[in-house]
């Protein structure tokens, strides 16, 4: 997103555009924006932003004027996220806040401890906003969570919180 943002530093109704097609991965060909296969309108997109349609219009040419943006935008795709839908599937889903989310080996050691206590994994994605200090872990797990497989993923090196969805 540094890049994104310093590409449109004088742009920041562009940039708002640009943050929103990455949070949802909306890709950018040629001027036109696709979430999947589907073609996004500029109104749509405008409306989502808070901005008006040509701002929209505009960011998308510009992305795909730009070769750095457009090698970026050209490659996104939507994904699916299970962890709103988790407890409508028979699963549990929690998010890990970690202390610095540069500390490397926390997917490692969350996942471990879900090996260990025998619990099936069934999506793990890390989010952000664009923001890398600022990254959760977001896990969707089989069947529901004892309380001590929560305490011991509370223990793992870099983990500041769990919180349960």
């Amino acid at each position: 997103m540094e890049q994104v943002t310093a590409l449109l530093k004088r742009y920041p109704s562009q940039r708002k555009v640009a943050k929103k097609l990455l949070e949802y991965g909306i890709r950018v060909q040629n001027g036109v924006a696709y979430c999947g296969d589907v073609e996004q309108t500029d109104a749509g997109i405008a409306r989502a932003c808070e901005v008006d349609r040509r701002v929209v219009r505009t960011t998308l040419e510009h992305i795909s004027s730009i070769p750095e943006l457009d090698r970026i935008f050209s490659k996104l795709r939507p994904m699916l996220s299970m962890i709103d839908m988790a407890d409508e599937i028979g699963c549990s889903a929690l998010v890990i806040i970690p202390t610095d989310s540069r500390i490397p080996g926390i997917i490692a050691d969350v996942t471990t401890v879900l090996y260990n206590s025998g619990i099936t994994l069934k999506q793990a994605v890390v989010s952000n906003s664009g923001e890398w200090d600022r990254s959760t872990l977001e896990i969707v797990v089989e069947g529901k969570l004892q309380e001590n497989v929560i305490m011991m993923l509370k223990s793992c090196r870099g983990v500041a919180s769990v919180l349960i969805k």
